[in-house]
């Protein structure tokens, strides 16, 4: 009997490069450079030291480190040894990864040197005993131990259907939960953007973006890996780098922050992008300012599409002209091989240009929630199409032209989320926090829209009786017990929250009193 294709996604990218090994793959602007033959000895010796622990089958690595060029090669290694990689955020502290760890519950985790010790005593906590270092400097215990393995690795077989990874979101009930991703759903989504958007082996890529979220490591690098083209790798988003690198670039992507804060800087102009051939934004809702003045200033139109961690990329408006106009406020058609569907509250299907939530089906979709069965049932319906949770509409208002059939527009969300600068703030996490802060009887947390974030979270707490609540020391305790991007941006004190007659807090009505007081 045939044995199966190896549908490991480390293998369908291995077979793309064994053609320029020796091409140029990455470069970093402290003049550090990799061909794509480093990239395959690099992974090999991270895939060969994860194979001498032993580890079982499937078991998950979860990684809280610096973006550097180690760290891509780690995770190239995790899905190439076959096991399950789960990235962390950074800027997630202890009280956090405490939750992950219990969670995940990994088999190993590996940390920046600063973070060991405290690391170590959530992995006591948890019985993990593999507990590794990784620093942006090439140093740390898992780099000293790599050094010391063979670079030849045979890639371990998968099948489409294996556990890759695991990204973490926001849950529903304020606990983040995880989202299960296969082979088959990055293979798939790194095909259709390798196609959608035209990528070659000519293509330059500035990477500005993290790689702890979906966005900057399955959206942008697997077609970049698939069509062996160049990257320039920052280890974080900076106006000054990303303007002296754009000149060598051939394509960029970003969350729409970024944008603005290009637009603020007067150098951005046609020459500093001329030989730009996509500029893509995601993550956020880029709004229709940005898009017009970035339009203005550099000749490039913005290329909006929508994604999620449980599905990668979704829909996109178009890259080629032939194929129709890119249209501010709409995150263009779906994408091949995805099906998306409008439904009403009963699930028929919404005529175009009525809103309804938005449901997807395709390759790309997740295959559920980790260790929430119930969920992971409840979130598909029952002829298997997944539940966005967005509302949205094809085609424009009644009566509007100007938007094609084809196109979906999302008008908002049907869960509280808050997408603040492409990182998401589920409001209940940062009121549990609130809450247990002294002298606190409630709180609320909102998004209101913010120039440079697209939303900033703002909170709205009620204080017990004769409590004398400072804001100031309120957001300084809340920056020692979660994740800077979480922490509200201005604190309200009322002496109620506002509420229907089911005692549903009013959040709309709340937004309304806060807006424009996040600045």
């Amino acid at each position: 009997m045939q044995a199966s294709p190896n549908q490991n996604f480390f293998a369908l990218v291995e077979e793309r490069y064994s053609a320029y090994r020796g091409a140029r793959f990455l470069e970093t602007p402290e003049g550090c450079s990799h061909t794509w033959d480093d990239l395959d000895r690099a992974s090999g010796r991270f895939a060969n030291l994860l194979r001498t622990l032993n580890l079982p089958a499937a078991s998950r690595i979860v990684v809280q480190v610096e973006k550097s060029p180690d760290a891509l090669f780690l995770y190239l290694a995790t899905l190439r040894a076959g096991y399950v990689f789960v990235p962390l955020n950074t800027a997630y502290l202890p009280t956090e990864v405490e939750y992950f760890l219990g969670n995940a519950e990994p088999a190993v985790v590996i940390c920046r040197p600063t973070d060991f010790d405290w690391v170590s005593a959530l992995g006591q906590q948890f019985g993990i005993d593999r507990i590794f270092t990784l620093g942006s400097e090439r140093d740390g215990t898992l780099f000293e131990r790599v050094q010391k393995q063979p670079e030849s690795f045979q890639t371990i077989h998968r099948t489409a259907g294996d556990l890759a990874a695991i990204i973490y979101t926001s849950g529903t009930t304020g606990r983040c939960k995880g989202a299960m991703l296969t082979h088959g759903n990055l293979a798939a989504n790194a095909r259709a953007l390798h196609d959608f958007w035209g990528w070659t082996d000519r293509d330059v890529f500035l990477h500005a973006l993290p790689i702890f979220h979906v966005h900057g490591l399955f959206i942008s690098l697997g077609p970049a890996l698939l069509a062996g083209s160049r990257l320039i790798w920052l280890p974080k988003f900076d106006v000054q780098r990303v303007l002296q690198e754009l000149p060598r670039a051939t394509v960029f992507m970003g969350v729409p922050t970024y944008y603005t804060r290009l637009l603020a800087d007067p150098r951005l102009d046609t020459e500093v992008c001329r030989n730009i051939r996509l500029f893509a934004s995601g993550s956020a809702p880029l709004s229709t300012e940005t898009f017009n003045e970035f339009r203005t200033r550099t000749g490039h139109t913005l290329l909006e599409r929508y994604g999620m961690s449980e599905t990668n990329v979704l829909t996109s408006n178009p890259f080629h002209r032939d194929c129709g106009e890119r249209i501010a406020g709409t995150v263009g058609v779906p994408l091949p091989g995805v099906s998306v569907r409008i439904v009403d509250d009963q699930g028929a299907l919404c005529p175009v240009g009525e809103i309804g939530y938005v449901q997807v089906k395709g390759p790309n979709v997740f295959c559920g929630y980790w260790r929430l069965p119930e969920l992971s049932r409840t979130e598909f319906t029952e002829d298997h199409w997944f539940k966005t949770g967005d509302l949205g509409r094809f085609g424009g208002n009644p009566g509007e032209d100007r938007i094609p059939e084809t196109y979906l527009t999302l008008v908002g969300r049907s869960k509280d989320l808050v997408i603040t600068g492409g990182y998401n703030v589920y409001p209940k996490e940062v009121e549990r926090f609130l809450n247990e802060l002294p002298g606190i009887v409630e709180s609320a947390v909102v998004g209101v829209p913010d120039h440079d974030f697209g939303e900033a979270v703002v909170a709205v707490v009620v204080p017990k009786p004769g409590a004398k609540l400072d804001e100031r020391e309120m957001i300084r305790t809340l920056k020692t017990r979660i994740g800077g991007f979480k922490v509200p941006k201005r604190i309200h004190i009322v002496s109620e929250l506002p509420r229907n007659t089911m005692g549903k807090v009013l959040k709309e009505e709340l937004k309304a009193r806060v807006r424009g007081e996040a600045r």
